[in-house]
């Protein structure tokens, strides 16, 4: 595993039409266990993953896939619509490659800053996010999701 994020995010790529059925399940298997404790289905779960590979906005890691980012684009920022790692690879360091990614693509696209939400019941992430630049900007109920919002600015 190499550690220069320079290499790592060379293995992160696009997704493809024929990546979607693998989008999906990676995307099941991450945010399953979160459906008891938030008593809702997270909204990655019932996004529409074949619209968001066909726009560009889905990109994957692994072969077999095991974790994927979605982002968009906005004025100004990118925002990091989801982020998922397969449980068997929890620990393998898919998760920081994918976030330097996130990183890497905002630059690219010359955004300097990065937002996403989590759920509130989703503590796992709030240790994670902090560690990688992002600051915690609202908490914000949103029908049946409590979420909280981070941004990270770009240097």
């Amino acid at each position: 595993m190499r550690n220069h994020h320079g290499d790592d995010t060379a293995q992160v790529r696009a997704a493809r039409a024929e990546d979607v059925p693998a989008v999906k399940a990676v995307t099941d298997a991450a945010y399953h266990p979160y459906i008891e404790r938030i008593g809702v289905v997270p909204q990655p779960m019932e996004a529409d993953h074949a619209a968001d590979v066909a726009a560009g906005r889905v990109f994957v890691t692994g072969e077999p896939v095991v974790g994927l980012v979605v982002v968009e684009a906005f004025p100004g920022h990118l925002f990091l619509d989801s982020i998922a790692v397969h449980p068997r690879a929890h620990g393998t360091g898919v998760g920081r490659r994918l976030l330097h990614f996130v990183d890497a693509r905002a630059r690219d696209l010359g955004l300097g800053e990065i937002r996403l939400y989590t759920n509130a019941m989703m503590w796992e992430n709030q240790k994670i996010y902090p560690k990688y630049g992002y600051e915690v900007v609202a908490r914000r109920v949103d029908g049946p999701y409590d979420r909280v919002h981070y941004r990270k600015r770009l240097d």
